[in-house]
């Protein structure tokens, strides 16, 4: 099994001289481990609801200044898909965090390792950890050094929608229109995710997961479209 690392790895990986190490030891706690160790909020949920928000402002702020060619409707689409649950699921894999989480014995480290929610939410937690702990400034350059090479580089064409593209291929052959279910909804009210399945003459095409429906529904239709479903 994987041993779980000091923080103080953590610290010196991203150069970080902490005011408040309890405050980043919640960034990494899921809400199992409470009830092993007795113990009350002391995860990071409540984080997660400010990281988002940090991390919102700041790439919409580097939007603003390398994509001056992109209007308000372009630039809100763009930070959508910059800040999506897979990716930042993936930049917490990239960045090691797995290897810092303390969870409790109803979650497995590989279960958590493997869980792109958990991932996701860590990651903000992270970022309002830091920002807290460390003020604006610090956590801006933080955020940079993360996705600056992926705001340049973005183009507006990246942007799919992958609803449209399902329908279309569902009507080339069909007159119905595939339908979208929310199956499930776990976590606070503040920051609930969403399971939604797209479904087409009651068969399940495919399952995707997001902060809200529009963007659940979106990744089931891409789902969907990877299965390369029989319709």
């Amino acid at each position: 099994m994987e041993r779980i690392k000091d923080l103080k790895e953590f610290y010196k990986e991203f150069k970080i001289r902490p005011h408040n190490k309890e405050i980043y030891e919640m960034a990494f706690t899921h809400s199992s481990y409470n009830s092993d160790a007795k113990t009350h909020h002391h995860d990071y949920e409540r984080l997660e609801f400010m990281g988002d928000s940090v991390l919102g402002f700041v790439i919409a702020s580097l939007l603003f200044k390398y994509h001056p060619e992109m209007r308000e409707g372009d630039l809100t689409k763009a930070k959508s898909t910059l800040v999506q649950s897979k990716a930042l699921a993936q930049y917490a894999r990239k960045l090691g965090y797995p290897t810092y989480v303390r969870a409790g014995h109803s979650l497995s480290f590989e279960e958590a390792s493997k869980n792109q929610s958990i991932l996701e939410d860590i990651f903000e937690a992270v970022i309002a950890a830091i920002y807290l702990d460390q003020g604006i400034r610090f956590v801006s350059v933080f955020i940079e050094n993360i996705f600056l090479q992926d705001v340049k580089d973005f183009e507006m064409n990246e942007v799919k929608d992958y609803k449209s593209m399902l329908q279309e291929l569902v009507q080339c052959e069909h007159r119905e229109s595939v339908s979208y279910k929310t199956y499930d909804e776990k976590g606070p009210p503040h920051s609930k995710t969403f399971y939604v399945q797209v479904s087409f003459n009651g068969v399940i095409l495919g399952r995707g997961v997001g902060k809200s429906k529009k963007e659940a529904e979106q990744s089931a239709a891409h789902d969907a479209l990877n299965k390369k479903a029989t319709l």
